[in-house]
């Protein structure tokens, strides 16, 4: 009864303020992105051990490892006191083990000072950033405050909680910066935001390595998968249309599909007036039209498809205005495949006619799956110029790689003497993916597994729990682990690696981008290929390389297709697949 007098009570609140409309109805207008966001308080796991004269001030930071049910109490039993009396310093590193996306609460224990004290909170992706100032030009002061705040002071109550930041981190560094003050701390928590979506999608080998890689890749996307699908955590927290591709393969082969995708494409394309280029790159708004070919195939959701054919028709018509005969032109904005490419035109210019090879090989696809038949049309115009002119490689791997996926170069020729040569030497987090796919196209099974056991479990063995934006293979070998305190003469690869926007500290250490060997595994090591929109059939031709077996499952609109490879004494893989009904699967 008492419910429904609190219900009656409320609605007669909302008639008064709102006229007859339903309280509940007027809370549900106007939904934003941020309602599919959870939050999940998350213990430290260990304390960073940090120079004696930083931790004169503290006893008992043992108390902050254990949990904490959030309710306070008068009494201040099993705490962390941090002491600034008598000019000590009392400052505690902790590390919530793993790469997060969101804030820090702090909870205060009673003490004999009631009023607020100051801390000073130091967010960090890694151990050295978490140690480090904001601005300047040495390597420890290279950290910034851009995008998100990682760097702040911090008002502490009297007996009470506080929550501040959204940031990228794993680390969480706390001064009391109070002078003459003491203060009880009951418990410091991480505050995650993720998206509640269960992992539809699996990978399982006898290489343990390797699942490691496929498991962190789709974790380093789960976290970007926020109000929009970000690029990073940290630092760039924006949608940048290129970067979304690999991501949105592995949301695809991890999660199936999410809203998300589609708010995020929708975001830039709604965002970016025509003859803009998204985001000022003209390579990104061709890679807005390959998404989404590839989004249907997954999908298969013509409507939504349909929703883009007015952009995507002018759009594809700026891009092949702007060729010179059979060469793109492409200007205006930024000219940009990746960074470590940026300055170097010529090659720029042959992953750009690979681009848009794609791009209205795309394009043709999408106008023959909503029946316009103009717009196929002009794509394969645009295609029989474009496909007159090959431009040279130059012996660079993106290069190489995008003008093989573009069907312009020999794959087995280019992946062996380009791609392959040198193993993971030349490898970038982004361009990786496609470097990986031609591999692929080449036949190279073995030589790409070996090159994401070695790339990508580099960033691994330096203690990385998520991709990076960047990793220069030749620094991983001798660089310091990001999880501990540097030591004198070893590289500290976060702070002193890095160029271009993530120079330093301002590198990101969880970006989407570099997720690439997640969906790379799913589709060739365990062979589930869409080869129908909407999955309704799917090829399952795995292609083990030198592994024993390989399983597991592929989310599609119909249902989880779950597969198992093995191979036999004689070398042969037998395979089993179970895929729910809707799902013709051809071997």
């Amino acid at each position: 009864m008492r419910q429904i007098a609190l219900l009656a009570l409320l609605l007669a609140f909302a008639a008064a303020v709102y006229g007859q409309e339903n309280i509940l109805e007027k809370g549900l207008e106007g939904r934003s992105a941020a309602d599919v966001i959870s939050r999940r308080y998350v213990t430290p796991l260990r304390l960073v051990a940090l120079p004696g004269e930083l931790t004169a001030g503290v006893e008992n930071p043992e108390a902050l490892l254990r949990n904490f049910d959030g309710q306070l109490t008068t009494g201040t039993p099993d705490v962390c006191r941090l002491s600034t009396r008598d000019g000590r310093s009392a400052s505690v590193l902790l590390d919530f083990g793993k790469e997060l996306c969101g804030g820090i609460a702090l909870s205060a224990a009673i003490r004999a000072d009631q009023r607020a004290l100051k801390v000073r909170i130091r967010l960090g992706e890694s151990v050295s950033e978490a140690m480090s100032d904001v601005g300047g030009d040495a390597p420890m002061a290279s950290a910034t405050n851009e995008h998100s705040l990682r760097d702040f002071t911090l008002g502490v109550p009297w007996l009470g909680n506080v929550e501040a930041g959204n940031s990228g981190f794993r680390f969480v560094r706390i001064d009391l910066v109070e002078p003459d003050a003491e203060l009880n701390l009951k418990a410091v928590r991480a505050i995650l935001r993720y998206r509640d979506v269960p992992y539809l999608g699996s990978f399982r080998c006898d290489d343990e390595r390797l699942n490691r890689i496929w498991e962190t890749g789709a974790y380093t996307v789960h976290l970007n998968m926020q109000e929009y699908l970000w690029d990073g955590v940290k630092r760039d927290r924006l949608v940048w249309l290129g970067d979304m591709h690999p991501e949105v393969m592995t949301v695809q082969s991890v999660f199936g599909g999410n809203e998300v995708v589609r708010r995020s494409l929708d975001h830039v394309r709604d965002n970016t007036p025509l003859p803009g280029w998204m985001n000022w790159i003209a390579a990104y708004s061709m890679w807005w039209v390959i998404i989404h070919r590839d989004l249907y195939m997954y999908e298969g959701d013509l409507n939504y498809l349909g929703e883009q054919q007015e952009y995507m028709r002018a759009l594809l018509r700026v891009l092949a205005s702007q060729m010179d005969g059979d060469r793109e032109n492409l200007q205006g904005g930024q000219r940009l495949l990746d960074w470590p490419t940026s300055q170097m035109p010529d090659v720029i210019h042959a992953g750009y006619q690979a681009l848009m090879v794609m791009a209205m090989e795309a394009g043709a696809e999408i106008g023959g799956w909503l029946g316009d038949r103009q717009m196929q049309s002009e794509c394969h115009g645009a295609l029989r110029r474009l496909r007159r002119h090959v431009p040279d490689h130059l012996r660079n791997k993106q290069a190489a790689a995008m003008l093989v996926l573009a069907g312009l170069a020999d794959p087995g020729k280019v992946c062996r003497t380009v791609i392959a040569r040198g193993g993971a030497e030349g490898f970038s987090t982004f361009y990786g993916y496609y470097m990986l796919e031609a591999l692929a196209e080449g036949g190279l099974y073995d030589e790409a597994l070996q090159i994401i056991s070695d790339y990508w479990g580099a960033m691994l063995d330096l203690g990385a729990t998520t991709f990076w934006e960047d990793l220069n293979y030749a620094h991983a070998a001798g660089a310091a682990r990001i999880d501990e305190p540097v030591p004198a003469g070893k590289f500290d690869i976060h702070a002193e690696s890095g160029a271009y926007c993530y120079k330093g500290l301002r590198h990101s250490l969880c970006h989407g981008w570099a997720s690439g060997p997640t969906p790379w595994l799913s589709r060739h090591v365990l062979g589930i290929v869409p080869l129908e929109p909407g999955c309704k059939s799917v090829a399952v031709r795995p292609h083990l390389g030198h592994l024993k077996w390989a399983e597991g499952t592929f989310p599609t609109p119909w249902g989880v297709i779950r597969v198992r490879h093995e191979r036999g004494a004689d070398g042969k893989v037998s395979t089993s697949v179970s895929a729910p009904d809707g799902v013709r699967v051809v071997r």
